[in-house]
């Protein structure tokens, strides 16, 4: 079984890439920005709460985002195994995460951070805003808080997995296709 966690900024690619990668390794995508999304698209309670967070480019909390990948996982309980696509966001939730894993009886197979400059992320979104609808891709300072949210409180998350020897990264400017490789290399090493 593989399980991937793919990691970055947002505008890194992550999504990108997630959907090719479960392709290719037959994978079940897991993307915390979809559960979100598809909860927010259908107005639940949870969709509302987690709106209020995502329009000021804060993190949603631990608590409901742990529950809802759980709940998605437990779908698939015959998958050759997941692709984890911007979780997790925090070190307390990849503590909460190792505890659905370990009760699993599940491995992180590898962690990739795709490595993008600032103002590459920036334009990135800002160009994706232009058609993707969301508000939190269609204000620049939005963005950078984003970015710095991530700095502060996500990027540790990959300490917390390099000290397991699973934590890689890969540069992620580049052709789809040639960022598509790199990864390719790090899950078939």
């Amino acid at each position: 079984m593989i399980n991937l966690i793919l990691f970055g900024p947002p505008g890194s690619g992550k999504g990108t890439q997630a959907k090719s990668i479960a392709e290719k390794y037959d994978l079940i995508h897991i993307s915390t920005g979809d559960l979100f999304r598809y909860e927010i698209g259908n107005n639940t309670p949870l969709g509302q709460k987690a709106q209020e967070f995502m329009d000021k480019g804060e993190l949603v909390p631990d608590s409901v985002t742990v529950g809802m990948l759980e709940n998605k996982m437990n779908m698939h309980p015959d998958s050759k195994g997941f692709i984890f696509d911007g979780f997790p966001r925090t070190t307390a939730q990849a503590e909460a995460f190792q505890e659905i894993l370990d009760k699993k009886e599940f491995t992180i197979s590898h962690l990739v951070s795709l490595d993008v400059e600032e103002n590459e992320l920036v334009k990135r979104l800002l160009e994706r805003g232009k058609t993707s609808g969301r508000s939190d891709d269609a204000d620049e300072s939005v963005i950078r808080n984003r970015i710095s949210v991530y700095h502060e409180q996500t990027s540790p998350v990959y300490n917390y997995y390099d000290k397991d020897g699973v934590a890689k990264t890969i540069n992620g400017i580049g052709t789809i296709d040639e960022i598509f490789s790199r990864l390719c290399a790090v899950i078939d090493s």
